[in-house]
Formats: C-alpha cells, sequence, structure tokens
C-alpha cells in the first residue's frame, strides 16, 4: 500500500506538477500548506521559497513532499485535488459500488466489498478516465480511509493498469 509521499514520488512528473498547478490555481490554501510544509522541511521561510520562479519552486516542492516526514501534507495535496477536481470520478466509483454519499465523500465505508463489484467499479472508471488517474485515486482511497478493503489490495497490487509510476 503505497502512503501520499510515495504516490506523489511515483506517479509521472507530468501528473504531480497538474496536481500543484491546480492547488496554485484553484485551491490557494492547499497550496500554502503545501508550500509552509516544504519550507519547514528545509528550514527556510515560506517567503523565501514564493520569491523563486515557479519553474524552479513547483520542482522543488514536489520532490520534498516525497519524504516521509511530509506524508501528511502529500496527503492533503492529492485528497483536495481529488475531491475538487476529480469529484465526478469518486461519485462514479461510489456509485458502482452502490455507497451512499455526498458529491464523492462518505461518512461510513462497508467493512468490505464483493469482489465482482469492486471489478466492475474499477473497470467503470477504467473506461471514463485516465488510467494513473484512477490509479492514484485507488491507492489514495486504499491508504486514506481507516476501512482497509483486501480485494482492493490485491488489485491494485495485481492490476499492471493500476500501477502507480510503473
Amino acid at each position: 500500500m503505497l502512503k501520499s509521499h510515495e504516490l506523489i514520488g511515483f506517479m509521472s512528473p507530468s501528473l504531480a506538477a497538474d496536481i500543484l498547478n491546480f492547488a496554485f490555481a484553484e485551491d490557494k490554501p492547499t497550496y500554502k500548506a503545501a508550500l509552509a510544509a516544504v519550507a519547514e522541511a528545509r528550514r527556510v521561510r515560506p517567503v523565501y521559497l514564493l520569491r523563486q520562479p515557479r519553474a524552479q519552486r513547483d520542482p522543488l516542492i514536489l520532490n520534498t513532499l516525497t519524504r516521509p516526514s511530509l506524508d501528511a501534507a502529500a496527503a492533503t495535496l492529492i485528497r483536495a485535488w481529488l475531491l475538487k477536481k476529480h469529484k465526478a470520478m469518486l461519485a462514479d466509483f461510489l456509485d458502482a459500488l452502490g455507497i451512499p454519499h455526498q458529491d464523492g465523500v462518505v461518512e461510513t465505508l462497508p467493512e468490505k466489498v464483493e469482489d465482482d463489484k469492486l471489478r466492475n467499479a474499477v473497470e467503470t472508471l477504467l473506461g471514463k478516465y485516465p488510467a494513473e488517474v484512477v490509479a492514484v485515486y485507488l491507492h489514495a482511497f486504499n491508504e486514506m480511509n481507516e476501512v482497509n478493503w483486501e480485494n482492493l489490495t490485491r488489485l491494485l497490487n495485481e492490476d499492471a493498469r493500476l500501477q502507480v509510476g510503473g
């Protein structure tokens, strides 16, 4: 099971840049939180990073977010991107599983889901959305929720389409 800092490190550089660009353009509080966490980890003031051109700053932020100590900041960045940019994908997945939700957000997840339902839900996503985005979502979903579905873990490990960065 990949942690959020590992997802940032293993995903394609273009997808990682897309996530950070989305936060910069559409979710300033999340961008500023990631920047502050990176500044603290690098022992510099956030304003120092802000003064750098984005072409230099963003790769530095993404590289730093791959550190295990910054897993919470990486998780916040990924979660915000998924909930704000890919709400339809989250809803499609939960709908296919028959799990009630509010705009892709769930109060309580079932302890397990049937294998066939899960496979069909994953196939639905792969048919509608880019495979790497689906893979990042499913890995994040599996890692960030209290409930861990063994069949989802197995699918993520076995299905080549759901590998991040590989």
